[in-house]
């Protein structure tokens, strides 16, 4: 199903922390939440095309 682009920019462009899984701004260097320092890039493949059980 496709998103309205804000909706997409909203939803997909965040960086996750590695040690609480909080979602934070794509510009940020440190968790909002615990201070970690590790963040990864939310990831933007869709789960629809992904294989299961057949």
């Amino acid at each position: 199903m496709a998103r309205f682009p804000e909706a997409e920019a909203k939803l997909l462009h965040m960086k996750i922390c590695m040690k609480c899984n909080a979602h934070n701004p794509v510009k940020a260097h440190k968790c909002r939440k615990c201070g970690y320092k590790g963040l990864r890039v939310k990831s933007r493949i869709s789960k629809a095309g992904k294989g299961g059980m057949a």
